[in-house]
Protein backbone atom coordinates (compact mmCIF):
# COMPACT_ATOMS: atom_id res chain seq x y z
CA UNK A 1 0.00 0.00 0.00
CA UNK A 2 2.64 2.62 0.67
CA UNK A 3 4.45 1.98 -2.25
CA UNK A 4 1.28 2.73 -4.37
CA UNK A 5 0.81 5.68 -2.25
CA UNK A 6 4.29 6.76 -3.52
CA UNK A 7 4.11 6.01 -7.15
CA UNK A 8 0.98 7.61 -7.24
CA UNK A 9 2.25 10.62 -5.55
CA UNK A 10 5.25 10.93 -8.23
CA UNK A 11 2.80 10.53 -10.87
CA UNK A 12 0.91 13.58 -9.60
CA UNK A 13 4.07 15.64 -9.07
CA UNK A 14 5.21 14.58 -12.70
CA UNK A 15 2.06 15.73 -14.07
CA UNK A 16 1.99 19.02 -12.28
CA UNK A 17 5.34 19.65 -13.35
CA UNK A 18 4.17 18.76 -17.25
CA UNK A 19 1.76 21.22 -16.86
CA UNK A 20 3.84 24.21 -15.65
CA UNK A 21 6.34 23.08 -19.00
CA UNK A 22 2.99 23.76 -20.76
CA UNK A 23 1.98 27.15 -19.48
CA UNK A 24 5.72 28.13 -20.48
CA UNK A 25 5.48 26.71 -23.37
CA UNK A 26 1.76 28.90 -24.05
CA UNK A 27 2.85 32.08 -22.28
CA UNK A 28 6.22 32.41 -24.87
CA UNK A 29 4.05 31.43 -28.15
CA UNK A 30 1.76 33.88 -26.79
CA UNK A 31 1.60 37.59 -29.43
CA UNK A 32 2.50 38.87 -25.63
CA UNK A 33 5.57 37.34 -26.25
CA UNK A 34 5.98 36.53 -29.65
CA UNK A 35 8.31 39.75 -30.70
CA UNK A 36 10.66 39.40 -27.78
CA UNK A 37 13.30 35.94 -28.51
CA UNK A 38 14.71 37.40 -25.48
CA UNK A 39 12.93 37.79 -23.08
CA UNK A 40 11.12 34.52 -23.89
CA UNK A 41 14.69 33.03 -23.54
CA UNK A 42 15.40 34.53 -20.13
CA UNK A 43 11.73 32.98 -18.98
CA UNK A 44 11.68 29.61 -20.53
CA UNK A 45 15.84 29.66 -18.75
CA UNK A 46 14.86 30.06 -15.44
CA UNK A 47 11.56 28.10 -15.44
CA UNK A 48 13.38 25.20 -16.62
CA UNK A 49 15.91 25.19 -13.87
CA UNK A 50 12.96 25.73 -11.17
CA UNK A 51 10.97 23.15 -12.59
CA UNK A 52 14.27 20.77 -12.92
CA UNK A 53 14.78 21.23 -8.93
CA UNK A 54 17.33 23.69 -9.54
CA UNK A 55 15.93 26.87 -8.39
CA UNK A 56 19.11 27.21 -5.96
CA UNK A 57 21.33 27.92 -9.28
CA UNK A 58 19.38 30.86 -10.32
CA UNK A 59 21.35 33.97 -9.90
CA UNK A 60 22.38 37.02 -12.02
CA UNK A 61 25.86 35.62 -13.32
CA UNK A 62 23.40 32.13 -14.53
CA UNK A 63 21.70 34.19 -15.99
CA UNK A 64 23.66 36.72 -17.54
CA UNK A 65 25.90 33.80 -19.15
CA UNK A 66 23.21 31.61 -19.96
CA UNK A 67 20.44 33.94 -21.73
CA UNK A 68 22.62 36.93 -22.87
CA UNK A 69 26.24 35.18 -23.95
CA UNK A 70 28.17 36.92 -21.17
CA UNK A 71 31.88 35.48 -20.47
CA UNK A 72 31.32 33.07 -16.93
CA UNK A 73 33.89 35.61 -15.49
CA UNK A 74 31.80 38.42 -15.85
CA UNK A 75 31.67 41.32 -13.74
CA UNK A 76 27.18 41.86 -13.04
CA UNK A 77 28.26 44.88 -11.14
CA UNK A 78 29.63 46.75 -13.86
CA UNK A 79 27.43 44.98 -16.94
CA UNK A 80 23.76 45.23 -15.45
CA UNK A 81 22.08 43.19 -18.50
CA UNK A 82 20.17 41.02 -16.60
CA UNK A 83 17.91 43.45 -14.23
CA UNK A 84 16.31 45.90 -16.44
CA UNK A 85 15.60 42.47 -18.37
CA UNK A 86 14.01 40.84 -15.55
CA UNK A 87 12.05 44.17 -15.06
CA UNK A 88 10.84 44.48 -18.61
CA UNK A 89 9.96 40.52 -18.26
CA UNK A 90 8.12 41.43 -15.12
CA UNK A 91 5.96 43.82 -17.14
CA UNK A 92 5.23 41.05 -19.50
CA UNK A 93 3.91 38.17 -17.26
CA UNK A 94 2.08 40.92 -15.74
CA UNK A 95 0.34 41.82 -19.41
CA UNK A 96 -0.57 38.39 -20.24
CA UNK A 97 -1.84 37.02 -17.64
CA UNK A 98 -4.37 40.19 -17.51
CA UNK A 99 -4.78 39.67 -20.89
CA UNK A 100 -4.46 36.31 -23.35
CA UNK A 101 -3.62 34.39 -19.83
CA UNK A 102 -6.07 35.58 -17.54
CA UNK A 103 -8.33 32.49 -17.78
CA UNK A 104 -4.55 30.56 -16.88
CA UNK A 105 -5.11 28.38 -13.90
CA UNK A 106 -2.09 28.98 -13.06
CA UNK A 107 0.00 32.21 -12.80
CA UNK A 108 4.10 32.46 -13.16
CA UNK A 109 5.24 35.44 -11.40
CA UNK A 110 8.73 37.16 -10.77
CA UNK A 111 9.65 38.60 -7.64
CA UNK A 112 11.09 42.10 -7.12
CA UNK A 113 14.38 40.97 -5.94
CA UNK A 114 14.86 37.25 -7.04
CA UNK A 115 14.97 35.85 -10.23
CA UNK A 116 13.35 32.44 -8.99
CA UNK A 117 9.60 32.52 -10.59
CA UNK A 118 6.74 31.33 -9.03
CA UNK A 119 3.78 29.27 -10.03
CA UNK A 120 0.53 30.30 -8.39
CA UNK A 121 -3.15 30.05 -8.40
CA UNK A 122 -4.30 33.07 -10.91
CA UNK A 123 -6.99 34.95 -9.46
CA UNK A 124 -8.12 35.76 -12.84
CA UNK A 125 -8.54 39.69 -14.52
CA UNK A 126 -9.98 42.31 -12.16
CA UNK A 127 -13.04 43.61 -13.38
CA UNK A 128 -12.97 46.75 -15.16
CA UNK A 129 -13.36 50.15 -13.61
CA UNK A 130 -13.45 53.33 -14.15
CA UNK A 131 -10.22 55.14 -13.53
CA UNK A 132 -10.16 57.03 -10.09
CA UNK A 133 -11.36 60.21 -9.47
CA UNK A 134 -8.46 63.20 -8.84
CA UNK A 135 -8.19 64.91 -5.48
CA UNK A 136 -9.97 68.23 -6.10
CA UNK A 137 -6.41 70.20 -4.91
CA UNK A 138 -5.11 68.43 -8.39
CA UNK A 139 -7.40 69.76 -10.91
CA UNK A 140 -8.08 68.56 -14.20
CA UNK A 141 -7.04 71.17 -16.56
CA UNK A 142 -8.12 71.66 -20.36
CA UNK A 143 -6.30 72.44 -23.01
CA UNK A 144 -6.27 73.86 -26.48
CA UNK A 145 -7.37 71.09 -29.36
CA UNK A 146 -4.29 69.57 -31.08
CA UNK A 147 -3.86 67.26 -34.13
CA UNK A 148 -3.88 63.70 -34.03
CA UNK A 149 -0.56 62.11 -34.58
CA UNK A 150 0.68 58.60 -33.56
CA UNK A 151 4.12 57.06 -33.98
CA UNK A 152 4.63 54.59 -36.83
CA UNK A 153 3.45 51.74 -35.06
CA UNK A 154 0.54 52.25 -36.75
CA UNK A 155 1.79 52.02 -39.89
CA UNK A 156 0.30 48.98 -41.81
CA UNK A 157 2.84 48.23 -44.08
CA UNK A 158 5.78 46.43 -43.80
CA UNK A 159 7.66 48.93 -46.55
CA UNK A 160 6.28 52.50 -46.21
CA UNK A 161 5.70 54.82 -49.01
CA UNK A 162 7.71 57.98 -49.08
CA UNK A 163 4.50 59.86 -49.48
CA UNK A 164 3.28 58.20 -46.16
CA UNK A 165 6.51 59.68 -44.11
CA UNK A 166 6.03 62.98 -45.75
CA UNK A 167 2.12 63.28 -44.82
CA UNK A 168 3.12 61.98 -41.35
CA UNK A 169 5.78 64.48 -40.70
CA UNK A 170 3.83 67.72 -42.01
CA UNK A 171 1.05 66.59 -39.30
CA UNK A 172 3.41 66.28 -36.82
CA UNK A 173 5.06 70.32 -37.82
CA UNK A 174 1.43 71.21 -36.87
CA UNK A 175 1.67 69.36 -33.69
CA UNK A 176 4.78 71.33 -32.89
CA UNK A 177 3.85 75.30 -34.05
CA UNK A 178 0.59 74.42 -31.83
CA UNK A 179 2.85 73.46 -28.88
CA UNK A 180 5.05 76.29 -29.05
CA UNK A 181 2.28 78.54 -29.17
CA UNK A 182 0.75 76.78 -25.74
CA UNK A 183 4.04 76.83 -23.77
CA UNK A 184 4.71 80.92 -24.71
CA UNK A 185 0.97 81.31 -23.29
CA UNK A 186 1.49 78.99 -20.32
CA UNK A 187 5.03 80.31 -19.00
CA UNK A 188 4.08 84.11 -19.89
CA UNK A 189 0.73 84.32 -17.55
CA UNK A 190 2.31 82.51 -14.26
CA UNK A 191 3.93 84.62 -11.62
CA UNK A 192 5.26 81.68 -9.26
CA UNK A 193 8.50 79.99 -11.51
CA UNK A 194 8.37 76.39 -12.13
CA UNK A 195 10.63 74.60 -9.43
CA UNK A 196 11.50 71.91 -11.31
CA UNK A 197 13.79 74.23 -13.82
CA UNK A 198 15.93 75.19 -10.94
CA UNK A 199 16.27 71.25 -10.54
CA UNK A 200 16.98 70.20 -13.37
CA UNK A 201 19.30 73.52 -14.59
CA UNK A 202 22.10 73.64 -11.97
CA UNK A 203 25.23 75.79 -12.10
CA UNK A 204 28.61 73.13 -12.91
CA UNK A 205 26.50 70.12 -13.65
CA UNK A 206 25.32 69.54 -17.34
CA UNK A 207 21.70 68.98 -18.52
CA UNK A 208 21.36 66.73 -21.28
CA UNK A 209 18.20 66.10 -23.63
CA UNK A 210 17.60 62.67 -25.13
CA UNK A 211 15.03 62.98 -28.17
CA UNK A 212 13.39 60.09 -29.29
CA UNK A 213 15.10 57.93 -32.02
CA UNK A 214 12.32 57.79 -34.67
CA UNK A 215 14.62 55.95 -37.19
CA UNK A 216 14.37 53.04 -34.81
CA UNK A 217 10.46 52.94 -34.37
CA UNK A 218 10.22 52.55 -37.93
CA UNK A 219 12.06 50.07 -38.26
CA UNK A 220 10.59 48.06 -35.82
CA UNK A 221 7.23 48.39 -37.20
CA UNK A 222 8.30 47.68 -40.74
CA UNK A 223 10.14 44.67 -39.50
CA UNK A 224 7.80 43.45 -36.61
CA UNK A 225 10.76 43.40 -34.24
CA UNK A 226 11.45 44.39 -30.69
CA UNK A 227 15.22 45.78 -30.27
CA UNK A 228 16.23 46.18 -25.98
CA UNK A 229 18.75 48.76 -24.96
CA UNK A 230 21.87 46.14 -25.49
CA UNK A 231 21.13 45.63 -29.09
CA UNK A 232 20.58 49.62 -29.95
CA UNK A 233 23.62 49.94 -28.48
CA UNK A 234 25.65 47.09 -30.61
CA UNK A 235 23.81 48.47 -33.56
CA UNK A 236 23.72 44.77 -35.17
CA UNK A 237 20.17 45.43 -36.00
CA UNK A 238 21.46 48.27 -38.54
CA UNK A 239 22.79 46.03 -40.55
CA UNK A 240 20.18 43.56 -41.00
CA UNK A 241 19.21 42.40 -44.39
CA UNK A 242 15.81 42.93 -45.12
CA UNK A 243 16.05 41.55 -48.91
CA UNK A 244 14.49 42.85 -52.09
CA UNK A 245 13.12 46.21 -51.99
CA UNK A 246 10.61 47.14 -54.53
CA UNK A 247 10.99 50.58 -56.35
CA UNK A 248 9.62 53.02 -54.58
CA UNK A 249 9.38 51.66 -51.13
CA UNK A 250 12.24 51.99 -47.84
CA UNK A 251 14.35 49.81 -46.97
CA UNK A 252 13.83 49.92 -42.82
CA UNK A 253 17.50 49.24 -42.61
CA UNK A 254 18.15 52.47 -44.19
CA UNK A 255 15.37 54.14 -42.29
CA UNK A 256 17.37 52.77 -38.96
CA UNK A 257 20.68 54.36 -40.22
CA UNK A 258 19.40 57.69 -40.64
CA UNK A 259 19.20 60.32 -37.30
CA UNK A 260 15.53 61.09 -37.39
CA UNK A 261 13.50 62.33 -34.88
CA UNK A 262 9.83 63.88 -34.79
CA UNK A 263 8.89 67.49 -35.11
CA UNK A 264 7.16 67.02 -31.83
CA UNK A 265 10.82 66.49 -29.74
CA UNK A 266 12.30 68.97 -31.65
CA UNK A 267 9.50 71.61 -29.99
CA UNK A 268 10.46 69.94 -26.72
CA UNK A 269 14.17 70.70 -27.09
CA UNK A 270 13.21 74.05 -28.44
CA UNK A 271 11.31 74.82 -25.33
CA UNK A 272 13.52 72.97 -22.90
CA UNK A 273 16.52 75.58 -24.54
CA UNK A 274 14.60 78.65 -23.66
CA UNK A 275 13.97 77.56 -19.96
CA UNK A 276 17.67 77.00 -19.99
CA UNK A 277 18.13 80.21 -20.98
CA UNK A 278 15.90 82.00 -18.57
CA UNK A 279 17.91 79.88 -15.83
CA UNK A 280 21.41 81.42 -17.13
CA UNK A 281 22.09 78.00 -18.09
CA UNK A 282 22.90 76.01 -21.37
CA UNK A 283 21.27 72.51 -22.72
CA UNK A 284 23.04 70.04 -24.52
CA UNK A 285 21.51 67.82 -27.64
CA UNK A 286 22.28 64.31 -27.98
CA UNK A 287 20.87 61.68 -30.17
CA UNK A 288 20.04 58.21 -28.38
CA UNK A 289 22.61 56.79 -30.05
CA UNK A 290 25.44 59.09 -28.83
CA UNK A 291 24.28 58.92 -25.33
CA UNK A 292 26.93 57.31 -22.53
CA UNK A 293 25.78 55.11 -19.58
CA UNK A 294 28.28 58.32 -17.59
CA UNK A 295 26.31 60.58 -18.88
CA UNK A 296 22.76 59.56 -17.17
CA UNK A 297 25.68 59.15 -13.83
CA UNK A 298 26.72 62.57 -14.24
CA UNK A 299 24.65 64.96 -15.58
CA UNK A 300 21.17 66.13 -15.59
CA UNK A 301 18.67 64.28 -18.03
CA UNK A 302 15.58 64.67 -20.19
CA UNK A 303 14.31 61.39 -22.00
CA UNK A 304 11.78 62.00 -24.48
CA UNK A 305 10.13 59.09 -25.31
CA UNK A 306 9.10 55.24 -23.91
CA UNK A 307 11.54 52.50 -24.21
CA UNK A 308 10.65 51.71 -27.92
CA UNK A 309 11.62 55.30 -29.35
CA UNK A 310 14.53 55.87 -26.72
CA UNK A 311 15.95 52.33 -25.14
CA UNK A 312 17.52 54.49 -22.81
CA UNK A 313 14.22 54.41 -20.88
CA UNK A 314 14.54 50.48 -19.46
CA UNK A 315 17.43 51.59 -17.02
CA UNK A 316 14.87 53.67 -14.79
CA UNK A 317 12.34 51.14 -15.03
CA UNK A 318 13.29 49.08 -12.04
CA UNK A 319 12.11 51.75 -10.35
CA UNK A 320 9.16 52.92 -11.62
CA UNK A 321 5.28 51.49 -10.76
CA UNK A 322 3.72 52.70 -14.44
CA UNK A 323 5.79 51.12 -17.59
CA UNK A 324 5.09 50.97 -21.31
CA UNK A 325 4.32 47.33 -22.44
CA UNK A 326 3.58 46.85 -26.49
CA UNK A 327 0.79 44.60 -26.17
CA UNK A 328 -0.13 43.99 -29.67
CA UNK A 329 0.42 46.28 -32.97
CA UNK A 330 -1.69 49.37 -32.96
CA UNK A 331 -1.91 49.19 -29.20
CA UNK A 332 0.45 50.57 -26.40
CA UNK A 333 -0.33 49.70 -22.98
CA UNK A 334 0.63 51.87 -19.57
CA UNK A 335 0.85 48.64 -17.09
CA UNK A 336 0.26 49.57 -13.41
CA UNK A 337 2.49 47.75 -11.44
CA UNK A 338 1.05 48.20 -8.02
CA UNK A 339 -2.38 48.78 -8.24
CA UNK A 340 -4.01 51.27 -5.41
CA UNK A 341 -7.99 51.56 -4.37
CA UNK A 342 -9.68 51.18 -7.51
CA UNK A 343 -6.50 51.62 -9.98
CA UNK A 344 -6.95 49.23 -12.79
CA UNK A 345 -3.98 46.63 -13.80
CA UNK A 346 -3.31 48.87 -17.32
CA UNK A 347 -4.73 51.57 -19.57
CA UNK A 348 -4.61 50.53 -22.81
CA UNK A 349 -5.02 53.13 -26.09
CA UNK A 350 -6.12 51.68 -29.33
CA UNK A 351 -5.40 53.73 -32.20
CA UNK A 352 -9.58 51.97 -33.61
CA UNK A 353 -10.55 53.82 -30.62
CA UNK A 354 -12.96 56.83 -31.43
CA UNK A 355 -12.80 58.78 -28.11
CA UNK A 356 -9.10 58.81 -29.25
CA UNK A 357 -7.67 58.37 -25.70
CA UNK A 358 -3.89 58.87 -25.67
CA UNK A 359 -2.10 58.31 -21.98
CA UNK A 360 1.17 60.24 -20.68
CA UNK A 361 3.73 59.24 -18.48
CA UNK A 362 5.96 61.64 -16.33
CA UNK A 363 8.38 60.19 -14.54
CA UNK A 364 11.20 62.32 -12.43
CA UNK A 365 13.54 60.35 -10.95
CA UNK A 366 17.70 60.43 -9.64
CA UNK A 367 19.98 59.89 -12.19
CA UNK A 368 22.16 56.68 -12.27
CA UNK A 369 24.78 58.08 -9.70
CA UNK A 370 22.78 59.53 -7.94
CA UNK A 371 24.34 62.75 -8.33
CA UNK A 372 21.07 64.79 -11.05
CA UNK A 373 18.21 64.06 -11.90
CA UNK A 374 16.22 62.71 -14.90
CA UNK A 375 12.97 63.55 -16.09
CA UNK A 376 11.02 61.07 -18.37
CA UNK A 377 8.24 61.58 -20.99
CA UNK A 378 6.39 59.16 -22.62
CA UNK A 379 3.51 58.30 -24.72
CA UNK A 380 0.91 55.98 -25.72
CA UNK A 381 1.96 57.81 -29.02
CA UNK A 382 3.25 61.20 -29.70
CA UNK A 383 -0.03 63.38 -28.79
CA UNK A 384 0.90 61.71 -25.78
CA UNK A 385 3.70 62.65 -25.44
CA UNK A 386 2.97 65.58 -25.81
CA UNK A 387 0.26 65.53 -23.27
CA UNK A 388 3.51 64.47 -20.54
CA UNK A 389 5.11 67.46 -21.74
CA UNK A 390 2.20 70.03 -21.73
CA UNK A 391 1.68 69.34 -18.10
CA UNK A 392 5.10 69.66 -17.21
CA UNK A 393 5.52 73.20 -18.95
CA UNK A 394 1.88 74.18 -18.32
CA UNK A 395 2.49 76.13 -14.58
CA UNK A 396 -1.33 75.78 -14.37
CA UNK A 397 -1.77 72.29 -14.12
CA UNK A 398 1.62 71.49 -12.79
CA UNK A 399 2.75 73.60 -10.17
CA UNK A 400 -0.52 72.42 -7.87
CA UNK A 401 0.47 68.96 -8.04
CA UNK A 402 4.01 69.72 -7.12
CA UNK A 403 2.02 71.57 -4.17
CA UNK A 404 0.38 68.72 -3.08
CA UNK A 405 3.47 66.19 -3.05
CA UNK A 406 6.17 68.99 -1.70
CA UNK A 407 8.00 67.61 1.40
CA UNK A 408 7.61 70.10 4.51
CA UNK A 409 11.01 71.61 3.73
CA UNK A 410 9.58 72.88 0.30
CA UNK A 411 11.50 70.63 -1.79
CA UNK A 412 10.57 68.40 -5.05
CA UNK A 413 10.21 64.44 -4.06
CA UNK A 414 10.56 62.52 -7.05
CA UNK A 415 7.15 61.39 -8.52
CA UNK A 416 5.58 59.79 -11.01
CA UNK A 417 2.13 60.10 -12.70
CA UNK A 418 -0.40 58.82 -15.68
CA UNK A 419 -2.30 61.14 -17.64
CA UNK A 420 -5.25 60.70 -19.93
CA UNK A 421 -5.77 63.05 -22.80
CA UNK A 422 -8.79 62.78 -25.39
CA UNK A 423 -6.92 64.13 -28.85
CA UNK A 424 -10.68 65.22 -30.14
CA UNK A 425 -9.22 67.18 -33.76
CA UNK A 426 -11.70 70.42 -33.64
CA UNK A 427 -12.78 70.66 -30.06
CA UNK A 428 -11.04 71.01 -26.52
CA UNK A 429 -8.77 68.22 -25.61
CA UNK A 430 -9.33 67.56 -21.38
CA UNK A 431 -6.21 66.34 -19.86
CA UNK A 432 -6.52 64.75 -16.07
CA UNK A 433 -4.30 62.97 -13.79
CA UNK A 434 -5.15 59.08 -13.61
CA UNK A 435 -2.68 58.10 -11.20
CA UNK A 436 0.70 58.81 -9.60
CA UNK A 437 3.18 57.82 -6.82
CA UNK A 438 5.66 59.89 -4.64
CA UNK A 439 9.35 58.15 -5.06
CA UNK A 440 10.95 57.93 -0.94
Amino acid sequence: MGITRTSSGLSSKNAEIEARRSLVRRVVESSTFAKSERLSSFLICICDLTLSGRASEINEQKIGTTVFGRAPDYDSSIDGIVRPQASRLRQRLDLYFNGEGVNEPVRITLPRGSYVPVFEPNPGQSPAVDPPSVPAVIPSVSSPSETSATLPWSLRSARLPWILVMVLLAALLVVGVRSAKRFAANTSTSSTPNPLWSVLFRPNQRTIVVPSDTGLVMWQSATRQSIDLEGYLSGSYRAQSTGDIPTGQLDPADIASRRYTSIVDLGIVKQLTQIADAQKNKLALSYARDVRVDDLKEANVVLIGAAVANPWVELFEPKMNFVFADAHIRQYTVVNRAPTGTEPVRWTANYDDVQHRVYGVVGFLPNLGGTGSVLILEGTSMAGTQCAWDFVADDSSFLPFVNHIRRPDGSIPYFQLVLESKNLTGSAVKRSILAWRVMD
